[in-house]
């Protein structure tokens, strides 16, 4: 067994089953012995940012992390960005990233690099393997670190590949969460006793037990209840619980987060503005708020939150009524508003949405709170080219359920690649594409950081309409079925055939 086999055959004793890839040169030993462990799906993309962004949707879907296989440090320079949102995210993901033979490397070849310095700022965990003997032991370490703490990334010379090894070792315990002292959970309880008092979740904190563990210590304590912007994976929809989201306009943030006396955080961190602004705080909490630390990121949150809804007396469940679902348009040109409106009314039970709808955002969340039961999943670290992607691993982690991708326009083109791997897995992704012909984003954001001038040059670089673009023609092209709407009927026919017919489907919704 070489050590490449030895590689693979250890990510499937660890459980990774699924290792979306863009291989080259220094990895074909490793994409060899994926015939020989068939445990190992392999999933091609056209890009190396399609690979990394799937691993993300697939691992906050599986629950499992997937591996992705990049080559050398241009390879995960192209896949940098979408893991960097795992990164924010705590994302479990292994990235195998193939590297020079060793005594090539020091020789300049145009591909080499320092791949370690590449790679280390969007990774919790990095190692070099040394040499084939040792390949299968670090694959298993990354493993059980990516399983721990998010990121793992290692780094598989060409001849650790190639050369003979010891055999794959099984998987690696994986460290227990740290729990949290008795002591913050008492100040918790205190701090969420006074008037005024909020809790704000995060991470695994907005899954469905820990949304349900919170409400019901809100409920007997009578502080508000608030999640992240931005969560990894929000469980909501039917009769569970509503945390309301911490806004992402700064001076929203600020008045939302105004007059409290305390603020306990859940697997998350104080707020922060999204980016700085003239005139305006980056920390948005208000400064006289207590901020209590009941669990940081990589501590046991959940355990936490059992071990104050215990102190507080918390009751074993709350009841909260469902609420009515946004009612079905039925006419007129297409908009912003009423298009969401139609994702609220026609988003089936048991849903993965996947949301890079970008300006749009805030109605999509809107509108789709009174649908049934659903996962919705964020952009957590702000770098677009994330959500078409994500759709696509959230479908390969979450087989059976239909999964609608929310995408900006703008943002589409970073990564429309995914289309065609949606295609050659025939995965349940239902595309609509929110066509404004522009980064709206950044118009908006323009007046808001103060940027003067006229604008007539900085709007060129803002304006996507010339040449236009047609997504439909380019899903087309890569298998997808693709549909141009511009009409609420037309709309409501193209997602009722697109969540009726099995595959992929791209909906292109002119606003």
């Amino acid at each position: 067994m070489n050590g490449a086999e030895s590689v693979l055959r250890t990510l499937a004793n660890s459980g990774v089953s699924v290792c979306f890839a863009n291989p080259g040169t220094s990895e074909m030993h490793l994409v060899a012995a994926l015939d020989r462990v068939p445990s190992v799906r392999g999933v091609l993309t056209l890009f190396e940012g399609v690979a990394s962004g799937a691993a993300d949707g697939y691992a906050r879907m599986a629950g499992d992390p997937a591996a992705t296989l990049l080559h050398l440090g241009p390879g995960f320079g192209n896949a940098f960005a979408n893991v960097h949102n795992a990164y924010k995210a705590r994302t479990p993901m292994v990235n195998v990233v193939g590297d020079h033979a060793v005594a090539h490397k020091p020789l300049g070849a145009p591909l080499a690099s320092d791949i370690e310095s590449v790679v280390r700022p969007a990774s919790q965990w990095v190692r070099t393997v040394r040499d084939a003997r040792s390949a299968a032991l670090d694959t298993a370490e990354a493993v059980a670190a990516a399983r721990a703490s998010g990121v793992a990334t290692l780094i598989v010379p060409a001849d650790a590949g190639w050369e003979q090894s010891l055999g794959a070792v099984p998987a690696l315990a994986v460290p227990v969460l740290s729990p949290v002292p008795d002591e913050a959970v008492s100040a918790a309880a205190v701090a969420l006793r006074r008037p005024g008092a909020a809790l704000l979740i995060g991470g695994a904190a907005t899954s469905a037990r820990g949304v349900d563990l919170a409400a019901r210590i809100a409920a007997v304590t009578g502080a508000a209840l608030l999640r992240d912007t931005f969560a990894p994976r929000l469980a909501r929809g039917g009769g569970r619980p509503r945390p309301v989201g911490v806004p992402y306009l700064t001076e929203m943030a600020v008045d939302a987060l105004s007059g409290l006396s305390s603020l306990v955080l859940v697997d998350t961190r104080r707020p922060v503005g999204f980016f700085a602004y003239p005139g305006q705080p980056s920390l948005l909490a208000d400064p006289s708020t207590d901020l209590v630390a009941l669990a940081s990121p990589g501590e046991d949150a959940l355990g936490a939150l059992e071990a104050l809804a215990a102190e507080v007396g918390a009751p074993a469940s709350v009841v909260v009524p469902a609420l009515e679902r946004v009612a079905l348009p039925t006419g007129g040109a297409l908009n912003v508003d009423n298009l969401s409106a139609i994702v609220g009314a026609l988003l089936p039970d048991d849903a993965v949405v996947v949301d890079e709808a970008v300006t749009a955002s805030v109605l999509f969340v809107e509108r789709t709170a009174g649908a049934g039961e659903h996962d919705y999943l964020f952009l957590t670290g702000g770098s677009i080219g994330w959500g078409m992607p994500a759709a696509t691993g959230a479908a390969v982690g979450a087989p059976g359920r239909p999964v609608i991708s929310l995408e900006a326009d703008g943002s589409a083109m970073y990564t429309i690649q995914s289309l065609w791997t949606q295609a050659r897995e025939g995965l349940d992704v239902t595309t609509i594409i929110i066509a404004n012909r522009s980064y709206a984003i950044l118009e908006f954001e323009f007046s808001r950081v103060g940027a003067e001038g006229d604008g007539r040059a900085a709007h060129e670089l803002m304006d996507i309409g010339r040449p236009e673009l047609s997504f439909a023609g380019l899903a087309q092209s890569m298998g997808v079925p693709g549909r141009r709407v511009d009409d609420v009927s037309g709309m409501v026919s193209a997602l009722r055939e697109a969540l009726n017919e099995p595959g992929p489907h791209l909906i292109e919704a002119m606003v």
